[in-house]
């Protein structure tokens, strides 16, 4: 089988970051967008 080992540290993740930063921003503007949609409604309904 495979010789090699590990190295912790050695991987390029630099896609892998900026995947989870634009989900993160995703997330964060939609969690926003709810809480300000909510607040709305909770001011106008009637």
């Amino acid at each position: 089988m495979a010789e090699q080992k590990h190295k912790h540290g050695d991987m390029d993740i630099t896609e892998q970051e900026q995947t989870f930063r634009g989900f993160m921003r995703w997330s964060v503007n939609i969690a926003v967008a709810c809480i300000v949609i909510v607040i709305v409604l909770a001011i106008f309904a009637r």
